[in-house]
């Protein structure tokens, strides 16, 4: 048996086959020509349903760019977490955020492709408040995390909303320029420098 995929890993069993395949077409469609250009009519025509199937599972495009954006943070979450608990310290623990971010850029570029391009639109789309809600669910195995003592000390300098960019800002910044073209090697070639390179910003903010 292959391993499943992250369309198969979110939306598991045959009954899902069409959603699915609504979702791959979607994906394909919105990384080709862009969200925007987009039509649910484009949609139909590639993967061969109806208007109304995919408003039935859907709802309208937003709901299909929600739900391509929320798949796609959920499996990276996934990611993160399976590297966060095998990290014991504070350095550990940031080396295990880089590393698993650029795992999963690495190994899902379409998907990553699609989060960058989307992520404004979810945010200030009609799935917003889904989108606060889920986050704060994502994040909280990584703040039980680091409210460990000696963690919490070695953050405790770092405004909260200015540590993830303070750790991956650098890895998603290259990853952009892998994902366009503009740089060759994958992101995940330099993780050990990113991963020094994100240590070494929070502990040289220290006062």
């Amino acid at each position: 048996m292959h391993a499943p995929d992250l369309f198969e890993r979110t939306f598991p069993g045959r009954r899902s086959d069409l959603k699915r395949s609504i979702l791959r077409e979607a994906l394909a469609c919105f990384n080709e020509v862009g969200i925007e250009a987009t039509t649910i009519d484009t949609i139909r025509a590639r993967c061969e349903t109806s208007v109304g199937a995919i408003y039935h599972h859907f709802g309208n495009k937003e709901g299909i760019v929600a739900a391509l954006f929320f798949a796609a943070l959920e499996d990276q979450a996934a990611l993160r977490a399976h590297h966060l608990e095998q990290a014991q310290t504070a350095q550990a623990g940031v080396e295990a955020l880089v590393r698993s971010y650029v795992e999963w850029v690495d190994a899902q570029p379409e998907w990553a492709r699609f989060v960058f391009q989307s992520r404004f639109a979810v945010a200030n789309g009609p799935h917003k408040d889904e989108l606060l809600t889920r986050n704060k669910q994502r994040n909280r195995q990584l703040t039980e995390w680091m409210s460990e003592a000696e963690r919490r000390e070695a953050f405790s300098h770092i405004p909260p909303e200015l540590l993830l960019s303070l750790i991956v800002g650098a890895a998603e910044s290259y990853a952009r320029a892998w994902l366009s073209g503009r740089v060759k090697n994958s992101p995940i070639d330099h993780a050990p420098l990113l991963a020094q390179a994100a240590w070494a910003s929070i502990s040289q903010t220290r006062p």
